[in-house]
């Protein structure tokens, strides 16, 4: 066998640092981010249900689409009448366009988050 390169050995760390972070437990961010959301936990939600809200003065509604060709598993969200493109993680969270490195356990956490971000700017449709 050939001696090791710098190239094989940092290939090789990298897989075991991806390892290793595949075994990890839950990182203190994501707990904190689905307590700051009004997450009850980091547990995957049952199945979505309707809500329709005013969050800091912009109305929030989700329902089921019916759809379930996106990646949002048939759920459809709303700011202002503006839709907001939502995604199911396979760990059970949600996330948005909005907010998308800030995972949440349901699509109205993924709402609120989004309303806080935008920090009163409108929501431009995703095309």
């Amino acid at each position: 066998m050939p001696d090791p390169t710098r190239r094989r050995a940092l290939r090789g760390a990298a897989g075991l640092a991806v390892t290793a972070g595949a075994f990890t437990a839950v990182s203190p961010s994501r707990a904190s981010a689905a307590e700051h959301h009004g997450g009850p936990s980091l547990a995957p939600s049952p199945a979505p249900f309707d809500f329709d809200e005013v969050y800091r003065g912009r109305r929030i509604q989700g329902r089921p689409s019916g759809g379930g060709h996106h990646h949002g598993a048939g759920y459809a969200v709303f700011v202002d009448g503006v839709e907001l493109h939502v995604m199911r993680n396979a760990d059970g969270t949600w996330i948005s366009v909005v907010s998308h490195y800030d995972p949440v356990p349901s699509p109205r956490a993924a709402a609120r988050a989004a309303v806080e971000e935008l920090q009163g700017a409108p929501l431009v449709p995703f095309n």
